[in-house]
């Protein structure tokens, strides 16, 4: 068997009776509560591929020509947050919070403010994705509720974690901004200029300092 008829058989399933998913948990000391239905895990699987195929918006809306997927942002930050957690446990934590913050969009598009679409508006429609994926799709499972809480912690942006993650979003925003400038003779000042605030902590603002002095040769060039 390959390891996908594996995974589908004795993972996820769907099947009742002997061959139930509570006796395979119970066979493999599983917690029958993290189980999640083979074909709402699939279809979840195919909804990310519309991260893939979704380029983002502020960049189309700049002109940038071949312009990043939002899968593309959310990789990048998740390899960034293994840089700067101080431990396992936290680069662990965060990699999942980069993985999961944007994941509404593969619902809703990538909204900015220039849509005209209030905070309120926003929050409301991710909220309602972010629910369909742990209720409809991965079945109220405990993965499910995963998934919603950490998008919910870092949507309200309370947490450590969250303030965080808020700054590798910005921070890849611009490292993309920068090397869009570089390939195409862009002038992409505005995105450094909105996120001027945005770093409060290291190693961002040591990072963010070094970006900004090579953002500013760019444009002198």
């Amino acid at each position: 068997m390959s390891r996908l008829g594996f995974v589908l058989t004795g993972f996820w399933t769907t099947a009742k009776g002997s061959n139930s998913a509570e006796k395979r948990c119970a066979q493999r000391k599983m917690d029958p509560k993290t189980q999640v239905d083979a074909e709402g895990a699939l279809n979840l699987f195919f909804l990310c591929s519309k991260l893939k195929e979704t380029k983002r918006t502020g960049w189309i809306n700049n002109g940038v020509a071949n312009p990043e997927s939002i899968s593309d942002h959310m990789h990048r930050m998740a390899i960034i947050s293994m840089v700067v957690g101080d431990s396992p446990e936290v680069r662990g934590r965060l990699a999942k919070m980069a993985c999961v913050h944007d994941l509404a969009e593969a619902v809703i598009g990538d909204i900015t403010p220039d849509d005209g679409v209030s905070d309120e508006e926003k929050h409301r429609r991710e909220e309602s994705a972010m629910r369909d994926i742990r209720d409809e799709y991965l079945g109220g499972s405990d993965i499910g509720r995963e998934l919603y809480d950490l998008w919910l912690e870092y949507d309200k942006g309370e947490s450590q974690d969250a303030q965080i993650m808020k700054q590798i979003d910005k921070f890849e925003m611009i490292v993309q901004a920068y090397e869009y400038e570089l390939a195409q003779g862009k002038n992409l000042s505005q995105f450094f200029e909105s996120t001027k605030n945005s770093f409060t902590t290291e190693p961002f603002t040591t990072w963010v300092e070094i970006l900004r002095k090579r953002h500013e040769e760019v444009l002198k060039k």
